[in-house]
């Protein structure tokens, strides 16, 4: 039922991967994948985030293995980090351009914007997940914050929603299709769960089916996102990486 051409979220040795961009993209090219996305994490993230001396090395490695391979198109993607209420993320806005895919995600690692910052985007999403507080707010805060990011940076793919912090799935989803987002199954956390699956197929959203993968070997191991979709009921055509949906968009068909 679902076909996947492209990886579009895997991490290497300038994150926290343990194989090189080349590794990954052999591993692609053995399960046949038309396309593979290198995505490490942005620059604020805490000992794994990507340097800015990085970026000239990684596209040159990119450009070069997309000179050495015809079956394959290599992308340098980034998974930049959500690191203020207001929306910013951890990609200063002359850097953007430099890549050609770019994800965004909640994670505990990246540095905050400010103090505030990392009070409500930090450790009250912490307290909240351990069970030591509950702020009814928190929530919406969460979840207006991920939006602000959407509405102000060209984010493709919105990694792991639900995993790390609560958010509202339905405004979320309605925000995502808005914005032209699609939001990810990671096959790796099991996020998006089922639930948040059926409630973001009925707000129209698109979605993105990953690996998440941090050896070469998990690249393009898409099993429990596939999982995930099939039980969903989500038809291969709002998947972005899947052949269905790539094959319409060659032809100009809307799917909406």
């Amino acid at each position: 039922m679902y076909k996947l051409a492209i990886d579009y979220h895997t991490h290497t040795r300038y994150s926290h991967g343990r194989g090189t961009i080349l590794d990954n993209v052999e591993a692609a090219r053995a399960k046949e994948l038309k396309s593979i996305a290198i995505t490490d994490h942005g620059f604020r993230h805490f000992l794994f985030g990507i340097t800015y001396s990085d970026i000239k090395k990684m596209r040159d490695e990119v450009t070069l293995l997309n000179q050495r391979f015809s079956d394959i198109d290599v992308l340098l993607g980034v998974e930049s980090n959500l690191i203020s209420l207001d929306g910013d993320i951890d990609i200063p806005d002359e850097y953007l351009g430099f890549f050609d895919v770019i994800l965004m995600g909640f994670h505990l690692g990246a540095r905050p914007a400010s103090f505030r910052d990392g009070k409500e985007r930090i450790i009250k999403n912490v307290m909240d997940k351990l069970g030591l507080m509950h702020i009814d707010e928190l929530r919406e805060r969460n979840t207006n914050a991920v939006i602000r990011a959407l509405e102000r940076h060209p984010i493709s793919i919105l990694t792991h929603p639900g995993a790390k912090i609560d958010i509202d799935s339905r405004k979320l989803a309605k925000a995502a299709t808005l914005h032209c987002t699609a939001l990810e199954i990671n096959s790796s956390h099991g996020y998006m769960n089922l639930e948040h699956v059926k409630i973001a197929l009925e707000e129209g959203a698109s979605f993105a089916i990953t690996s998440d993968a941090h050896t070469p070997d998990q690249v393009g191991d898409f099993k429990r996102g596939i999982e995930i979709a099939k039980a969903a009921g989500v038809p291969p055509c709002r998947i972005i990486n899947s052949i269905e949906y790539i094959d319409l968009h060659k032809k100009g068909k809307k799917l909406r």
